[in-house]
């Protein structure tokens, strides 16, 4: 029987049964390494309908490989990484934003680096979609979160052409490469949301997507006193500019700080907006040249003085997520490329989208 789309969206491949045909997927090396949806012509078909655009449309060639990014080829792998057709404009928006030539995907495919795209979504279809924003928002148990992250891995994998060892160079990766997806709570933060520093309206419902490391946690034990703001902003800065990271030893590249709700009401209360975050830690994330000389000194780095880990604020990403209590993250980024891993967002459109039943 007819039981699974190929990957390039016009071709069938062939099994008797559906076991038979996750294992051809999985031969052909088109998967994760994790079980994955039988693409069956319904089911992309159902994915491509609630985009509302033709099944062809190419919307680009994705880096290393150069394959065509069509709406059928990226709903083949929506469907492979088990999205239903809802969150098939969040996946196509994710895609367009990786096309963006600012994010060098097929630079950051290729790299040693263990980069991966952190998909960060606002604006009101996020939370509708059930997109996590809480406690344990970039771990398991959330099928939008996982589902969105995973299809965007794909298409990398089986329209870029991005194979470990051969095209993705990364020395060792990071779970982050399954599936790196959340969205910003938007509802309890008292910062304003990260889309409307691209320009985008409140109501309007963004990605972002930045290359990052895995979440390095940082601790903080807020007090009474009025230092504690500036004490956390020092505490977040130490972690962007830790020696081993690419971002000071390349004084570039983006970073994301994802704060937890009561870091960011410590902030708020003490006056900060997301811009002076950003400011201040860009001021504050340095490290001394000859401290840094001491672990890298054939990187060619300045011999003396202070180095910088951003080039300005506008490299900090500043977000609000996860759950209350003692720990924010800090992510990290390649620092490289062209455009030294730049973040680029787009809207989820879904002017053309219909309901459609699920095959």
């Amino acid at each position: 029987m007819t039981s699974g789309t190929a990957i390039d969206g016009n071709s069938l491949l062939e099994a008797a049964d559906n076991f038979d045909a996750i294992e051809l997927l999985h031969q052909l090396g088109c998967t994760d390494g994790l079980p994955a949806i039988v693409p069956t012509p319904e089911r992309v078909e159902a994915m491509v309908l609630a985009t509302g655009i033709d099944g062809d449309l190419s919307i680009g060639s994705m880096g290393p490989g150069g394959g065509a990014a069509t709406i059928r080829t990226i709903a083949a792998n929506a469907v492979m990484a088990g999205c239903i057709p809802d969150l098939m404009p969040f996946v196509l928006a994710s895609v367009r934003a990786v096309l963006d030539p600012r994010f060098d995907l097929g630079e950051m495919q290729g790299t040693t680096h263990c980069t991966a795209p952190l998909i960060i979504a606002n604006g009101p279809l996020s939370e509708t979609c059930g997109i996590a924003s809480g406690f344990g928002a970039l771990g398991p148990g959330f099928r939008s979160n996982a589902t969105i992250g995973r299809a965007l891995r794909l298409c990398m994998m089986n329209i870029g052409g991005a194979r470990p060892g051969t095209s993705d160079m990364a020395l060792l990766g990071h779970p982050g490469k399954f599936t790196f997806c959340l969205a910003e709570n938007e509802a309890d933060s008292p910062l304003e949301p990260l889309h409307l520093r691209w320009g985008y309206e409140a109501e309007d419902t963004v990605v972002t997507v930045v290359g990052a490391e895995p979440p390095h946690s940082v601790l903080f034990v807020s007090g009474d006193d009025a230092d504690s703001p500036d004490r956390l902003l020092r505490v977040l800065a130490a972690t962007i500019a830790n020696v081993g990271s690419n971002n000071v030893n390349m004084s570039a590249g983006a970073v994301t700080v994802v704060l937890n709700i009561d870091h960011a009401n410590l902030l708020h209360s003490a006056g900060y907006n997301k811009s002076m975050i950003a400011e201040k830690l860009a001021e504050y994330a340095t490290q001394d040249a000859d401290h840094l000389n001491r672990f890298n000194p054939s990187l060619g780095r300045p011999k003396s003085g202070v180095v910088q880990a951003l080039r300005s604020p506008d490299d900090v990403l500043v977000l609000v997520a996860g759950g209350g209590g003692l720990y924010s993250v800090v992510m990290p980024s390649w620092a490289a490329g062209p455009n030294r891993n730049s973040a680029v967002h787009a809207r989820v459109e879904t002017d053309q989208a219909c309901q459609v039943p699920w095959a």
